[in-house]
């Protein structure tokens, strides 16, 4: 993944350096511990330097924007008047975030100085700043105030952030793939490529199957071979279970998995794609229909290498498992399967892609003699989620057709899935699962969402504010 670059100013009011020897010194540290705080984090620092005047602030904008950041941490070191801030928000269309570390946690009110107060005066001018961004018709920026003694708090607040902006950029300049049309019938799935753009700033491009077919027809004998030697290094491949779709995996269903999976990366590269939805119907015994049928090994393996794929052209649901990737979440393909009175968890889970990086132990392979619902027959892939915290990102569409997110965080427990080739996670939500089912069936969902581990809720907030896509917690 590119490295999002972290834009960094540190703020002041040069008059105060007239009068105090050692102030600025004492102040531009500030930027400097904080920027040590960056360098912990995976990202690119564009430091800007500590600017106490605004014709300095001027400079710094045009640098800033010659670096095209995503993000822009504005550390107030001590009073700073807004004229020095009102550059960053009126020219630099970037998210900014106020920084007010105050170094102590108290003044020591019996000996406090002028100059002690001014040390520790970085939220002094926090709702003058804050006030200059709303005239000027900005968004108010959000502000991480904390004592320096709060590190745990400073550290985890930044994380989010950076990680939120990790999110917003994964869709920068990119180009996600839209092949074949939604599956029939399934209206929450359609989505209008233009509204996808504004919403995500990314380029939707259409494909189309012959494609895919003529990459499957270029693909070597010894390409074959090497990606099903990948493949059984990989995957446990299975005897059929007790459901009588399954089937024993034969040479040649591998070897057919293997080639169309060369194909899919080859299509992925060829078009500079960043992710993928698709989906054909395909007539019975149509040429496609084998091909179309055997995507998925190919699919995970690209999920799992970090190109999210989303089965049944759900491009929304693309666009969750590039967030929950970018958000460490790892992110599959998933829905809501039977839930589970006694044990009070639901299945969570689907066939198609998913990403074998969170799983629990060596994911396998099935063979199944029909998909159902759809056409062909193919190679599934079944695994659970490892144990541990995991969430839930939806997104779909509102009443005016604005993109919306919904989001849930649980727990993924151990215990028996069916062996239906597919992939099935036992999630648990700390409260009667028919309670949370209802809950998250009413905030009006897609049926499919990004399923990852870890909780995110707190990045995937700051996440709303970067992109402007609101965000409904389910609980």
């Amino acid at each position: 993944m590119k490295q999002t670059k972290i834009g960094l100013v540190t703020v002041g009011h040069y008059i105060y350096f007239e009068q105090f020897e050692g102030l600025f010194e004492e102040l531009s540290r500030k930027g400097e511990a904080f920027a040590a705080l960056l360098r912990e984090e995976d990202c690119e620092i564009c430091n800007a330097g500590y600017i106490d005047r605004p014709e300095d602030a001027f400079t710094a904008v045009r640098a800033l924007k010659r670096e095209d950041i995503d993000l822009l941490f504005i550390v107030l070191s001590t009073y700073v008047p807004s004229a020095v801030c009102a550059p960053f928000a009126k020219y630099l269309d970037v998210s900014q975030i106020l920084i007010g570390i105050q170094p102590l946690e108290h003044l020591d009110y019996s000996h406090a100085t002028t100059y002690m107060q001014l040390c520790n005066d970085d939220v002094c001018a926090m709702p003058e700043v804050a006030g200059v961004y709303r005239r000027l018709g900005k968004s108010i920026p959000p502000c991480i105030i904390a004592s320096a003694s709060m590190e745990g708090y400073i550290r985890s607040q930044v994380r989010e952030w950076i990680a939120a902006a990790r999110a917003m950029a994964a869709f920068k300049y990119e180009t996600i793939g839209y092949l074949g049309h939604t599956y029939e019938g399934m209206y929450d799935m359609n989505t209008d490529p233009t509204a996808f753009t504004a919403a995500f700033g990314a380029h939707v491009k259409m494909l189309e199957i012959c494609e895919l077919s003529r990459l499957a027809e270029e693909v070597t004998e010894e390409e074959t071979k090497r990606k099903i030697a990948h493949v059984r290094n990989i995957f446990e491949i299975c005897d059929p279970s007790i459901d009588p779709l399954t089937d024993f995996v034969k040479d040649e269903d591998l070897a057919l998995s293997a080639r169309i999976s060369v194909a899919l990366k080859r299509l992925v590269e060829q078009n500079g794609l960043c992710a993928l939805a698709y989906y054909y119907k395909s007539e019975k015994n149509n040429p496609y229909e084998p091909l179309s049928a055997n995507l998925i090994i190919g699919n995970t393996l690209l999920t799992s290498s970090g190109i999210p794929l989303a089965g049944e052209a759900d491009l929304k649901t693309a666009a969750a498992m590039l967030i929950m990737k970018a958000l460490g979440g790892g992110g599959s393909f998933a829905e809501i399967h039977p839930f589970d009175t006694e044990s009070n968890v639901v299945l969570v889970g689907h066939d198609g892609p998913h990403h074998i990086g969170i799983s629990d132990g060596k994911p396998r392979l099935r063979k199944l003699k029909k998909y159902h619902g759809k056409s062909g027959s193919g190679i599934g892939v079944e695994f659970s989620l490892r144990s541990g915290p995991i969430t839930m990102l939806s997104i779909s569409v509102d009443e005016n057709g604005k993109m919306q997110m919904i989001a849930a965080e649980g727990e993924s427990l151990p215990g028996e899935i069916p062996q239906t080739g597919n992939t099935n996670t036992r999630v648990s939500f700390g409260c009667p699962i028919h309670e949370f089912l209802c809950r998250w069936c009413e905030a009006g969902p897609t049926h499919h969402f990004a399923l990852g581990i870890g909780h995110h809720i707190a990045a995937l907030r700051k996440f709303s504010v970067i992109s402007g896509i609101s965000l409904i917690e389910v609980k």
